[in-house]
């Protein structure tokens, strides 16, 4: 039973296959957080919470216990904290009331079930009919003001997901000053906060950082959940690592702005929250109206990060991701953008497609520069229009071409962008972000359309359509290359402009939302220069993102081995591209280059018709071997074996996929230094069965699980830069 409900108690207790939360009403209507855990005997466990001494300098509610000086909303563990009542931490919720007020007391009303999941209206969130909902609904002790907190359990994957709506019962508007979605307040401890942060070409460095007494933070202020940072953490012991330890993960569905912040307060207690960034929001609700929070996922695990990760990579690939490829084998693909750029015809990407066929590939993908007068990144987004006279004739025509040659078609948009040369901007100027009497500023000689207007979004809606209706269209690469300044909405009036940045996503969401829908067979790949914008929101609309600009394989460990730690393989666009690699000039196998995109979506980014004779059997033979361990790698258990953020411990990076069962493991190990006499290595693996033998790469050799996962497997040096190996492990 996922969701207990005493009412004798007064808690209300979530249970995970292997994890427990629960919350309390206590003696004043507070709903208290008392546990998130181990999963155990049901018990009240709010004694774990308690506190008989007095936060000083803190206030008592007014109607607080009588003579009980330590009873403080400041050393309350809070499901939701309010600023304006004397909670001093971190807060999540700011109610501004329309007396001008700042400040909400909420009090327990009702808690009950609900079969499947919540969904919320223009949000992406996780779904599932096999899980269960509480809603707990509080109200504010003045005014008509509720909070309906919704918590949905996933027993199989120890996930729960929650949502806050607020609901405005009064007679006139009040304002949302902050409306994060997550209070965690955790026991005493000491503990670190594990994130990921980056920039261009460099997404997803992980970083850990100890929690003290002052807050540590990572956030989003550009409109997209950026490059910069990524709206998942880890809060773990200071111990805690792959296989030890405890770990709250934390994710939010949301691709805008966000905050997740921590701190150690005065009792040393430590509270996180997480949600929208409350930098430059301010949200109106009307009278019987209501605002939903972004939701927030989390996954318990007291045996490290690694048993929380691969809970994560299950639930995003069945519970979130959506639509016909959210676990079909994807096809092999080929985009023509590190090829050739803006500089191509129709007759040369057929060519291309005609030589990429031969060795396997499946799709063929044209990139930026198709549309309107598009011969570099000046001038044309937001004009989605084929240019037949660089199509050599319609886009269905080249369709058909591809088509012809045995493979699919696909296409790039930058739907969110417009060019100051472009027809649409010339005809709809205000379309574009731009503050009164201000010149907007230009990153990548575009700006970004105000998608808080319904007439901007149906516009683009309708360009798309026009497009993707005209010809046979199976992929659709969804770009966003700048990030949003000169916020304003001529649309809105000034009490309302700091509705902008989540209105923007509102309408993006519902953009996705009526695209993917009317096209249930197109396979679509978010982008936003590479990975700046990897999040759980986009997965829910797209079950894939281009991982990073960067496709070089050696920079590429660190990316996806940092993107692994929320997101599954299969969501992660990798391709193998030219050497010396157009980002960083490194040349580098190209063996490793396949090995290191295996770990992803697998494709090709170069221009095939260079290539020589060897190269091709090369690459021929990978797409025979990626597709012999596609289902291994794209839904077996997934496991970090050798950090490339530790040089000091090991000259290698390696990971491994296995099923479930333990029958079959796929491990690899790329060497990312270079140095002479070194000390053998080996890597020890994880998730086989301890008693039964195993075979490496076919040899009659045998080894017992139980050598492979305490010894390891002896990684073979190879005397050329940057080598890998890929050790196939099948039962004997």
């Amino acid at each position: 039973m996922p969701i207990i409900i005493n009412n004798e108690d007064k808690t209300y207790t979530l249970l995970t296959k292997n994890t427990m939360y629960q919350m309390k009403v206590d003696v004043c209507g507070v709903l208290e957080h008392t546990y998130y855990g181990p999963v155990m005997e049901y018990m009240d466990m709010h004694y774990g919470v308690e506190c008989d001494m007095g936060p000083c300098f803190s206030p008592n509610p007014a109607d607080g216990p009588d003579g009980v000086w330590a009873y403080s909303y400041n050393g309350i563990n809070q499901e939701m904290s309010c600023a304006g009542i004397g909670d001093f931490r971190l807060t999540a919720m700011g109610v501004r009331n329309a007396d001008g007020s700042f400040g909400a007391e909420p009090r327990f009303v009702s808690a009950k079930t609900e079969k499947g999941k919540y969904s919320l209206s223009g949000l992406p969130a996780f779904y599932g009919d096999k899980a269960e909902t509480l809603v707990v609904t509080l109200k504010d002790k003045v005014h008509d003001v509720y909070f309906h907190l919704y918590y949905a359990v996933f027993e199989e994957y120890d996930l729960i997901t929650r949502s806050i709506v607020v609901e405005n019962k009064t007679d006139k508007s009040i304002k949302l000053e902050k409306a994060m979605t997550l209070t965690l307040d955790l026991p005493l401890g000491t503990y670190d906060m594990v994130y990921f942060h980056g920039r261009h070409t460099r997404e997803r460095m992980l970083e850990r950082t100890r929690i003290r007494h002052s807050q540590v933070s990572v956030a989003s202020m550009r409109g997209a959940s950026s490059h910069m940072e990524n709206p998942f953490v880890i809060v773990c012991d200071k111990n805690a690592n792959e296989e030890y330890g405890a770990a709250w993960g934390i994710g939010l569905v949301y691709s805008g702005n966000f905050l997740i912040s921590a701190e150690k307060n005065l009792q040393e207690k430590t509270r996180v929250i997480a949600g929208i960034n409350p930098e430059n929001f301010n949200f109106e609700i009307e009278p019987n109206g209501e605002f939903a929070c972004p939701e927030v996922a989390m996954v318990y695990s007291n045996e490290g990060f690694g048993k929380m990760s691969n809970s994560f990579h299950k639930a995003i690939r069945n519970n979130l991701c959506r639509g016909k490829y959210k676990n079909a084998q994807r096809p092999v693909l080929i985009n023509n953008w590190e090829g050739t750029y803006f500089d191509f015809n129709a007759d040369k990407l057929v060519a291309m497609a005609h030589e990429a066929k031969k060795m396997g590939v499946e799709l063929f993908v044209m990139d930026d520069g198709w549309f309107g007068k598009r011969d570099n990144d000046c001038c044309a987004l937001g004009d989605w229009v084929p240019n037949e006279e660089k199509l050599q004739g319609t886009l269905s025509q080249l369709a058909k071409r591809i088509n012809d040659e045995g493979m699919k078609f696909g296409i790039w948009f930058e739907p969110e962008c417009i060019s100051e040369d472009s027809n649409l901007y010339r005809a709809h100027p205000d379309y574009a972000f731009a503050m009164p009497n201000r010149a907007p500023q230009v990153s990548r000689n575009q700006y970004v359309l105000d998608f808080s207007r319904k007439e901007v979004v149906d516009n683009i809606y309708n360009q798309m359509v026009k497009v993707l209706d005209g010809a046979n269209i199976s992929y659709v690469k969804w770009d966003f290359n700048r990030h949003i300044t000169d916020l304003y909405s001529v649309a809105l009036p000034a009490e309302k402009q700091g509705e902008v940045y989540h209105r923007y996503m509102l309408g993006l969401y519902d953009l996705l939302e009526r695209i993917t829908s009317r096209y249930p067979d197109i396979l679509f790949e978010s982008c936003s220069g590479g990975g700046g914008r990897f999040d759980m929101g986009m997965l829910y609309y797209m079950p894939q993102v281009w991982t990073s600009d960067n496709s070089d394989a050696i920079d590429r460990l660190k990316i996806q081995y940092g993107t692994s730690f929320a997101y599954p393989v299969s969501t992660m666009g990798s391709h193998v591209s030219v050497c010396p690699n157009h980002q960083n000039a490194r040349v580098t196998p190209l063996q490793t280059r396949g090995n290191v995109a295996y770990f992803g979506t697998y494709g090709l980014e170069l221009d095939v018709t260079k290539m020589t004779d060897e190269e091709k059997a090369e690459i021929s033979r990978q797409i025979k071997e990626f597709k012999s361990y596609y289902d291994l790698i794209q839904h077996g258990d997934y496991y970090r074996l050798i950090s490339p953020f530790t040089p000091d411990e090991s000259l290698y990076c390696a990971w491994e996929t296995v099923r479930p069962d333990g029958s079959e493991a796929l491990v690899c190990a790329v060497r990312y230094e270079t140095d002479a006499n070194t000390a053998a290595e080996y890597v020890k693996v994880k998730g086989l069965c301890k008693d039964k033998l195993y075979r490496i790469n076919g040899s009659e050799k045998t080894y017992l699980g139980a050598a492979l996962m305490n010894i390891g497997l002896f990684l073979k040096y190879d005397f050329f830069s940057y080598p890998s190996r890929l050790y196939h492990i099948t039962l004997a």
